[in-house]
C-alpha cells in the first residue's frame, strides 16, 4: 500500500553535549545520524513504520474494495514530517444531492513536532489540519507527541470507518448521522445501557458514574470534531450530537479496555464484554426508538 522504503528508518533521542538538560535532547535518524529536532525529555517518538503498518492492517481487515486505490507516502524535511494519503474510488460517497466524492484517509505526523498526530477518514473535499473539514467525516484522531496518541486506538478508528465505507452499513451510518440527539438524551441512553448498574439499596437501576463520565467525555469529543470546529472549539461546548457520535463513543470505549477499565482486569476479557454490551445497546428499546425518530 504505502511506500515503506521511504520511511524505513527509526529515530531516537540523544543527550546534547555541554547543554543544560532543561533545554531538551536531540532527536536523530538512526540511519543517517542526522539531527531532526531538539525535543523535550518527555517527547515520545512514534516510529513511522509502526503507524503505517497499523493503518494498512486496519484497511486489510475492513473489507474495503481496494481496486484502483491510490496511496501516497509523502516525506518532508529529511524525514522530520510524514503525510499518508489513501483514496478509495471503488466506494463513491454522496455528501449531498448530486455531490459525490471519493472517500479517503489522510494522516499527518512529524518527528520535529511541527505537525501533531492528526488524521481523518471519510468523504470530504478539503480539510484544515487544525481540524476544520468540508464534507462528511467518519473518524478522526488528534494527539500530541507527548501524550494522548495511541497507534492501536488510531488503527481501531480507521477500521471502524473503513468497515462502514465497505459494507451495507453506509446507509445505516448515514441515518445515524442524520438523527440528532441532545446531550441529555445521550446520558439517558448510556444510563439505560452501557453505564447502568443495579443499586441494591434502592433496588433500582442507576448510572455507574465512572462509566457514564468516560462515555460522555468521548461523546463530547466526537461532537467537537465531527460536528463542530475541532481544535478551534473549546471542549464540551456542544449540547447536540447524533446517533453516529453516540455509536462512535460506544465503540471507542468498547475497543479500548484501558479506558476506565478495572485495575488488574484482563484487556481481552474486558474488550469482549464491552463489545457484547454495545451489541445489546444497538438492540435496546431506547436505541430502536431513537433510530426511527
Amino acid at each position: 500500500m504505502f511506500n515503506h522504503e521511504a520511511i524505513d528508518f527509526s529515530v531516537s533521542k540523544f543527550p546534547l553535549i555541554n547543554v543544560p538538560t532543561d533545554v531538551g535532547v536531540g532527536l536523530m535518524r538512526n540511519d543517517t545520524r542526522e539531527t531532526l529536532a531538539i525535543v523535550s525529555e518527555h517527547y515520545h517518538p512514534t516510529q513511522y513504520l509502526e503507524i503505517t503498518d497499523a493503518v494498512e492492517e486496519s484497511l486489510r481487515q475492513s473489507g474495503l474494495d481496494l481496486t484502483d486505490a491510490e496511496f501516497e507516502t509523502n516525506v518532508y524535511d529529511k524525514g522530520a514530517r510524514l503525510e499518508l494519503v489513501a483514496k478509495f474510488p471503488a466506494h463513491p460517497m454522496k455528501i449531498s444531492e448530486g455531490d459525490v466524492v471519493v472517500p479517503e484517509l489522510r494522516f499527518r505526523t512529524s518527528q520535529n513536532q511541527t505537525w501533531a498526530n492528526n488524521g481523518y477518514v471519510g468523504a470530504f473535499r478539503s480539510l484544515c489540519y487544525n481540524s476544520l473539514v468540508s464534507g462528511n467525516v467518519l473518524a478522526y484522531v488528534y494527539g500530541k507527541h507527548t501524550k494522548n496518541f495511541s497507534v492501536p486506538q488510531f488503527a481501531a478508528k480507521i477500521r471502524t470507518a473503513a468497515e462502514y465505507i465497505a459494507g451495507d452499513g453506509m446507509n445505516q451510518m448515514q441515518r445515524w448521522c442524520d438523527t440528532p440527539i441532545n446531550r441529555d438524551t445521550a446520558i439517558d441512553l448510556f444510563t439505560e445501557t452501557l453505564a447502568h448498574r443495579q443499586d441494591n439499596v434502592k433496588r433500582e437501576q442507576v448510572a455507574n458514574k465512572k462509566k457514564l463520565s468516560n462515555l460522555m467525555k468521548i461523546f463530547d469529543e466526537e461532537n467537537r470534531y465531527l460536528l463542530g470546529q475541532g481544535r478551534y472549539e473549546k471542549y464540551a461546548q456542544r449540547t447536540e450530537g447524533t446517533l453516529w457520535t453516540a455509536y462512535q463513543a460506544a465503540t471507542y470505549w468498547s475497543s479500548h479496555p484501558e479506558y476506565g477499565g478495572k485495575e488488574g482486569s484482563k484487556a481481552h476479557t474486558t474488550k469482549v464484554t464491552r463489545e457484547d454490551q454495545v451489541k445489546k445497546m444497538l438492540n435496546h428499546k431506547m436505541w430502536k426508538e431513537l433510530e426511527v425518530c
